[in-house]
């Protein structure tokens, strides 16, 4: 993990119908590392996101990425940066690899046939021939999903619960495949997940979201000191306050 960022984000602030629901919110994310970003349902992860990728516009704060201001240097960035971002829409009548050719001509790449054999072999989809879209499982579309996210070879990849849907197997082998684009790629992964044992299987960092803002973020190591029960516990009790009641996240 580089000491440098790789996303710094500082006093973001984003109003819908007059309410404030990302409010003077800071991320700071190391270069070739993979950030857990935690948060309950509604907390504001998915609208973060989206800011930090330029789909929506923030009412005031700054966004840097790969050491650019997003707001002079929007193109640049975006064409260093993978995202799946909500539920991915495809071509329905066309196949993955399909798919994923079209993706790339819209991004002005050159690419090869075995580029996208083996972007597909990684998210386990070699072996779906010509099936169109259409015929896909939700595990089968996340699984594109990232796939379209990361064959352009970005520096940042930006993940909303990209597991959603696999079975187990799916889940462990996306966990191996992120810490391979970290180790042996150097990218940088910023990726939500209420599965919270994966998040503690890969993170380096976590950042923890409640109504809008940031109320922690810190190592996965300090957090393994503090609570020896491990991350479910420590987001158990950050989230209640340390309250023992009910958990519903």
């Amino acid at each position: 993990m580089s000491n440098r960022e790789s996303v710094n984000v500082k006093n973001l602030t984003k109003i819908y119908g007059g309410r404030e629901v990302i409010s003077r919110f800071h991320m700071s994310v190391k270069q070739e590392s993979i950030y857990g970003f935690l948060g309950m349902n509604g907390a504001g992860k998915t609208t973060v996101f989206k800011l930090i990728t330029g789909l929506i516009k923030p009412l005031s704060g700054e966004i840097e990425i790969l050491g650019m201001n997003l707001a002079e240097n929007r193109d640049e960035i975006l064409r260093n940066v993978g995202s799946l971002i909500d539920t991915p829409i495809f071509y329905e009548h066309l196949s993955a690899r399909e798919n994923l050719k079209i993706h790339l001509a819209y991004m002005g790449l050159l690419y090869s046939d075995r580029e996208i054999e083996d972007t597909l072999d990684e998210v386990g989809l070699r072996d779906i021939g010509n099936q169109p879209v259409s015929q896909f499982s939700f595990g089968m579309r996340q699984r594109l999903g990232i796939a379209r996210a990361m064959i352009h070879k970005p520096r940042l990849l930006i993940l909303d619960e990209p597991v959603n849907g696999l079975d187990p197997m799916g889940i462990r082998q996306m966990r191996s495949l992120f810490l391979n684009l970290v180790k042996n790629r150097g990218m940088t992964i910023i990726l939500s997940s209420h599965i919270l044992s994966e998040i503690e299987h890969i993170a380096d960092m976590i950042g923890v979201i409640a109504g809008g803002s940031l109320i922690e973020e810190v190592s996965l190591q300090s957090i393994a000191k503090r609570f020896p029960d491990g991350l479910e516990d420590y987001f158990f009790k950050i989230m209640t306050g340390g309250k023992e009641y009910g958990r519903s996240y």
